[in-house]
């Protein structure tokens, strides 16, 4: 697989199958991807590969504090501005009711949270969870740093015919992965990367994307 279909192929998958990962393809995957870029050459991430029983006691516990109506631990950094203004609003809307319309979840449907914390905390059934992690002193560069890792590790999942959904959601359960996984309490989790193989027979969702023009402008020759 050729980078061009890496990126194209790349999506966020919500819907696994309950295929084991190798340990072998997750060491070489990860591996690799210690060649991402980051300024400095600080490599400034902190990575826990959750599978096996450890994961599904802890896809239990989450799933148990969603269904119970646990709002979640508070946040350690905004996802979003408060005032997401258009075209971002705009975007963000059209993904969502994309995205969930996929899963069979109506935008109207009054049990729609708890159907989707449901399936966030299940982690979409992937048989294994990467937990990305920052140490509390790193900036905003380190933070776009831990992006290229990531970007990097979905491209190389690809090329082992994995696919992958980066999961900002697990923050919302970060005292609970951090037992799970022994986390520094210096460090603060980013997000969770499930990874697996997607489960055949599920329609995938490529979620549209801006045309070129409106993000990028040439300057010069």
């Amino acid at each position: 697989m050729d980078v061009y279909e890496a990126v194209d192929s790349r999506r966020a998958v919500r819907a696994f199958s309950d295929e084991p990962v190798p340990r072998d393809t997750l060491e070489r995957v990860l591996t690799a991807a210690t060649r991402a870029p980051s300024s400095g050459n600080l490599q400034p991430w902190h990575v826990y590969v959750v599978t096996g029983e450890p994961l599904a006691d802890l896809k239990r516990r989450a799933t148990a504090r969603a269904a119970s109506g646990d709002p979640g631990d508070s946040r350690e950094y905004p996802m979003y501005p408060d005032d997401l203004a258009s075209p971002y609003r705009d975007r963000f809307t059209a993904a969502a009711a994309q995205r969930y319309q996929a899963l069979g979840i109506d935008r109207d449907d009054p049990d729609r949270p708890a159907k989707i914390a449901a399936l966030n905390s299940a982690a979409f059934g992937a048989p294994v969870v990467l937990f990305c992690y920052l140490d509390r002193a790193m900036g905003p560069g380190q933070w776009a740093d831990l992006g290229m890792y990531l970007q990097t590790v979905m491209l190389l999942l690809r090329a082992e015919g994995l696919h992958s959904c980066p999961q900002v959601m697990w923050t919302l359960y970060r005292e609970t992965v951090g037992r799970t996984v022994g986390a520094d309490a210096d460090h603060v989790l980013f997000c969770g990367l499930s990874v697996g193989f997607e489960k055949e027979g599920v329609p995938p969702l490529r979620t549209g994307r801006a045309e070129l023009g409106e993000t990028v402008r040439f300057v010069g020759g």
